[in-house]
């Protein structure tokens, strides 16, 4: 039931601070019936748990995770935008394996995410801990293997 209470008002505020309207009774009615039709849907899909709307990480995945991420995301535009306009596109494509040390599924499926919203990374595939990815070049793998993602994944698991 708590993953139920949080989803709904994950999407009521999502799609509150979205929309931006908030004096329109009809805009807000139709705001309602996509968040309820969207939350019955996801509960007659079944994929209302622990992995679709995290509840026992509690708001610290917005108030540490989020900004960190957030900012590794930039640095990574910027650094994917460096070699993209580059006359010479110093591209070194790569496939690198790297070990997941978080403890639970969530935090596996996390970290992979995490690699794969920053740009240049995609996470190709997760098997037990190993996930498999593909980088742009040698330094966005080396972020990716020197573990800095995977030890705040680990802190969000601890803080559980």
């Amino acid at each position: 039931m708590k993953y139920k209470v949080t989803l709904a008002i994950a999407l009521v505020l999502v799609w509150l601070v979205w929309s931006g309207h908030y004096d329109k009774p009809f805009i807000l009615l139709l705001g309602a019936i996509s968040c309820a039709f969207s939350m019955y849907l996801s509960c007659r899909m079944k994929i209302v748990d622990e992995e679709g709307a995290p509840a026992q990480l509690g708001l610290r995945p917005f108030i540490s995770y989020a900004p960190w991420l957030a900012k590794e995301i930039a640095k990574s535009n910027w650094d994917v935008t460096k070699v993209i306009l580059s006359p010479q596109m110093p591209m070194q494509r790569n496939m690198v394996t790297v070990t997941a040390h978080p403890k639970t599924q969530l935090g596996r499926v996390i970290l992979a995410n995490s690699i794969t919203l920053t740009p240049g990374t995609v996470s190709v595939s997760m098997e037990d801990d190993q996930i498999l990815i593909h980088a742009l070049s040698f330094e966005g793998a080396a972020e990716d293997i020197s573990g800095n993602m995977d030890r705040r994944v680990q802190a969000l698991e601890r803080r559980t």
